[in-house]
Parts: C-alpha cells; sequence; structure tokens
C-alpha cells in the first residue's frame, strides 16, 4: 500500500558508516499489547519504513507478522533492533541475534544495538563486559549480517570505554530524548564522535504535551502539540522514534517537514525544566514516577 507520506529520499541521513537511515521511525515498544500485528501493520500502512524493536519488547515476530502481510520488499524497510541486559557477553550476543533474526523472519539487521550498557546499577565489571560485547557485535557487523551497529542509553563515559578499544565506532546512540528531557551533554558528546542519535519516548510518554510553552507553539505552528516535540528532534538532527495506536495520529507524526520553527523557539525548548522523564538511567536504579 502506497503512502504519501512515506519519506523522501531527501529526508534520511547518513550514518558513519555510509548507511542511509531514514529521519524518523516508528517505536514498537508495547505495539502489540493486543497480541497481534494489527498497530503495526497500521504503521507500515501509513508510511513508516524504519521500525524500532527489541528482544526485550516482545514486539519482533509481530513486526515480522506485518511486513509479511503488507507485501512490501524488505530491501525497502529499516529493521532496528536491540540485545537486552541478560544477552551481554561475546557467546550471548551471538545466541540472541541468532534468535532475534529467527523471530524477525530476516536474514539480516540494518542496525542492532545494545539496549543497555549496565546490567544493573551494581555491576562493577560493566567496562570489559561492554567491550565484550561489542567484540561480537563488530564481528556479526564484519560478517556482513549487520549494516550498523551501535549502543541505546549510553553515556559519554560509556562510549568512551567502547572507543578505546574497538575496531568499528558504533553509528548510533538510542536515548530517551524530547522537550524537559534533552540531555545535552550526551547529544553534544554524540555529535562531536559523528554518532547519530536517535530519539526514543520523544513527546516524554505524553507528560510534555499540556507544557504551556508546547501549547503555545502547536498554535503558533498550526500542527499537535506532539509534531512540536517531534520537530523538536528532527530540527537537531536526531531521529524521533514515536509510537501510537491511531492511524490519524501516525500520519501526523510523520508529517514532519511541511513546517520549520524559528531558532528561538528550538532554544526555548531546550531550555524547558525537566519534565516528562521516564524515571531510567543507565548508572541508577529505575525512578517509579
Amino acid at each position: 500500500m502506497k503512502s504519501e507520506t512515506i519519506l523522501k529520499k531527501e529526508e534520511s541521513y547518513i550514518l558513519n558508516n555510509g548507511v542511509q537511515i531514514p529521519a524518523a521511525g516508528f517505536g514498537t515498544y508495547k505495539a502489540a499489547d493486543g497480541k497481534s500485528a494489527d498497530v503495526i501493520r497500521m504503521a507500515v500502512e501509513c508510511g513508516y519504513r524504519c521500525f524500532d524493536t527489541a528482544s526485550f519488547y516482545g514486539t519482533e515476530t509481530y513486526l515480522a507478522q506485518a511486513v509479511r502481510e503488507s507485501g512490501i520488499s524488505r530491501d525497502d524497510l529499516f529493521i532496528v533492533s536491540k540485545l537486552w541486559k541478560t544477552e551481554m557477553g561475546y557467546e550471548n550476543v551471538k545466541t540472541a541475534f541468532a534468535r532475534t533474526l529467527e523471530n524477525l523472519k530476516t536474514d539480516y539487521l540494518d542496525l542492532y544495538l545494545i539496549h543497555w550498557p549496565l546490567p544493573d546499577p551494581e555491576y562493577t565489571d560493566w567496562k570489559a563486559l561492554d567491550r565484550e560485547t561489542w567484540r561480537a557485535m563488530e564481528d556479526l557487523y564484519m560478517e556482513g549480517k549487520i549494516r550498523a551497529i551501535g549502543v541505546s542509553n549510553f553515556l559519554p563515559h560509556h562510549i568512551e570505554n567502547i572507543l578505546s578499544d574497538c575496531r568499528i565506532k558504533p553509528a548510533v546512540n538510542q536515548i530517551e530524548y524530547h522537550p524537559g528531557y534533552s540531555q545535552e551533554v550526551a547529544v553534544r558528546y554524540c555529535k562531536d564522535q559523528d554518532i547519530l542519535v536517535q530519539a526514543w519516548s520523544p513527546i516524554g510518554r505524553r507528560r510534555v504535551l499540556n507544557e504551556p510553552l508546547i501549547q503555545k507553539l502547536s498554535e503558533k505552528y498550526r500542527v499537535s502539540p506532539a509534531q512540536i516535540c517531534l520537530k523538536f528532534a528532527v530540527q537537531r538532527g536526531i531521529i524521533p522514534l514515536p509510537k501510537s495506536s491511531a492511524p490519524e495520529r501516525m500520519k501526523e507524526n510523520l508529517d514532519l517537514f511541511s513546517f520549520e520553527m524559528e531558532q528561538e523557539d528550538i532554544w526555548r525548548l531546550a531550555t524547558m525544566p525537566q519534565t516528562g522523564w521516564s524515571g531510567e538511567h543507565p548508572d541508577r536504579e529505575r525512578v517509579r514516577i
């Protein structure tokens, strides 16, 4: 099914290894709570071609079903998955990756990420574990099974550890990013290292949508509050990964290139007081909010 909201070729980025990636994607976390592929299939029909999943999400099989039923060629999709905290370590990565390929019914991934840098905050030897895990990722990449490799929820000190002993630089770091929690230090570090940032929870789990500034900019640009949050990522060279279960919102969340925000408004969004934080931090116990 063709959609007029499919991103154009120029609405993409080139990773540091030359691979092209769409400038927006669809997050599949909790996208199959109904134990079906319906939501993901709707996202395909609405024009999404980049899909973010993970072994932890339990959505890999549903994504495979949605892709199969769509009839869209695998080469026209950009599929991202992640290995979980319990799947770290050289041999564990190989096993986890094979399972992910089986779940997704594909023989390669476009992007594979380490989901978190620490199995838990009390894990003391995380540096060695991360480097060992990364070596397995590099081997899979060099075998041609993954087009690009990267990390998720890594802060500068976690990435520096990888860079100190790697053959292949991470291409992507996927972090929580939205107005009210824009992780400026981590984003600047990644940009300096030529590592592309992807944004999970790009609308702050909907908590930021009623913020007065978001509402005001929504009226100013005549777009939805969610589009303001997503455009905040896009205009800073960050790939948002929104999720929705409504086709109208899915299409709206892809319509991010028909308007441009003024730089002053970007600065105002970047300096909002902290709000909408998920409570997750790689070096600390989860805060329940």
